[in-house]
C-alpha cells in the first residue's frame, strides 16, 4: 500500500441524468463532468446519495464511474462505494477502482445499526482490501446511525483511510474529529452546504457538495477564500448562496438539485422512482433564486 494525499476543496456529489424511460443518460453525464471539471472544482463524486445509487443496478454503477473517469482529465473521481453489507460494499469498492475510480466515498451501513466495533471492522475490512484513498461518510439523517467519534479518529490512522464526509449536522462532532485527527494526514469535508463555511472555520478541508452541482464557480470561491484565510469574502458568498442551498434540500435529495440543473439546462429533471419531481413551489422558488445567480466576469476569471 501506498501513502495517500488527503483531499481539500470542492467535490460536487454529482446527480445521474435519465432519459425519460429512466435509463441512464451517458451523454449528459460526460459533459456535466466536464463542465465541472471547467468550473474549477477540486474533484467529483459520482453514484453518491445525490447520484441515485439506491436506485441503480451494480453494472450502472460501475458505468457510470466509467463514463465520469473517461470524462474528465485533471480532477480525480471519487466514487460512492458503500452498503449495508461489507461484503457488497468490498466488491463495489473493487470494481469502482477496476472502472477508474481514483478515490472511493463510503457510506457507514445504513438500517443493520451496526455498534462501534462492527463499524470499524466495516470500514478497515475494504480499507485493507482496496488501495485507494477512502472518505467514510457520516449521516445519520439516511443510515440511523452516528459513527462515534472515537471510530472516526482510530480510522484515521489507516493509510488508506483520508477523510471524513461530515453530515451530522452536528458542528461540536464536526469540530472534536478536526481537534483530534490534526496530526494525521486526514480530511474533515462538509457533506451538508449550509455547514460547509462553519466546518471550514473549524479546520475542515472542503465540502462534497450538492449545490457546486448548480454554482460550481461560487462554491469554489467561497471554499478558496476561507481556507486563504478570507472569511469576509467567504461569507458573503455563503449569504448569495444560502437560499438556494436552503432549497436545494426542502424536498429530498437530489429532486430539487435536479430541477435547477434542468433550468440550466445541464439535464432533464428525470429521478427514478420511488422519487417523484419537484413540486410547483420548488419550482417557483428554485426559478427565483436562479434568476438572482447569474454568472458574473470576476467568478469566472477565479474559476
Amino acid at each position: 500500500m501506498t501513502a495517500h494525499e488527503p483531499y481539500s476543496g470542492v467535490f460536487p456529489a454529482m446527480v445521474t441524468p435519465f432519459g425519460d424511460d429512466g435509463s441512464i443518460d451517458f451523454e449528459s453525464l460526460s459533459a456535466d463532468a466536464q463542465r465541472l471539471e471547467r468550473a474549477g472544482v477540486d474533484g467529483l463524486v459520482p453514484v453518491g446519495s445525490t447520484g441515485e445509487s439506491a436506485t441503480l443496478s451494480h453494472d450502472e454503477h460501475v458505468e457510470v464511474v466509467e463514463c465520469v473517469s473517461a470524462a474528465v482529465e485533471n480532477v480525480p473521481v471519487i466514487a460512492g462505494s458503500g452498503s449495508n453489507n461489507t461484503a457488497e460494499a468490498l466488491e463495489l469498492s473493487e470494481r469502482s477502482a477496476e472502472a477508474g475510480a481514483d478515490g472511493l466515498l463510503l457510506i457507514s451501513p445504513y438500517y443493520n445499526r451496526p455498534e462501534p466495533a462492527g463499524m470499524e471492522q466495516h470500514y478497515r475490512t475494504i480499507a485493507d482490501a482496496v488501495d485507494l484513498p477512502q472518505i467514510i461518510y457520516n449521516v445519520p439523517g439516511r443510515t440511523g446511525r452516528n459513527i462515534a467519534v472515537e471510530t472516526a479518529v482510530s480510522l484515521a490512522d489507516h493509510e488508506n483511510i483520508v477523510g471524513y464526509k461530515a453530515a451530522s449536522g452536528d458542528l461540536g462532532r464536526i469540530s472534536e474529529v478536526v481537534e483530534r485527527t490534526r496530526e494525521a494526514d486526514f480530511s474533515v469535508l462538509s457533506g451538508d452546504d449550509a455547514m460547509t463555511l462553519p466546518t471550514l472555520s473549524v479546520g475542515g478541508t472542503g465540502t462534497i457538495s450538492v449545490v457546486a452541482n448548480v454554482e460550481p464557480e461560487r462554491t469554489c470561491a467561497m471554499v478558496g477564500a476561507a481556507l486563504a484565510g478570507d472569511y469576509e469574502r467567504a461569507r458573503s458568498l455563503h449569504h448569495e448562496l444560502g437560499g438556494l442551498m436552503r432549497t436545494l434540500f426542502e424536498e429530498s435529495n437530489p429532486i430539487p438539485v435536479k430541477e435547477a440543473m434542468a433550468m440550466r439546462g445541464h439535464c432533464e429533471p428525470h429521478l427514478r422512482s420511488p422519487l417523484s419531481r419537484a413540486s410547483e413551489g420548488v419550482r417557483g422558488e428554485l426559478e427565483d433564486l436562479l434568476s438572482d445567480l447569474e454568472p458574473t466576469p470576476e467568478l469566472e476569471l477565479e474559476a
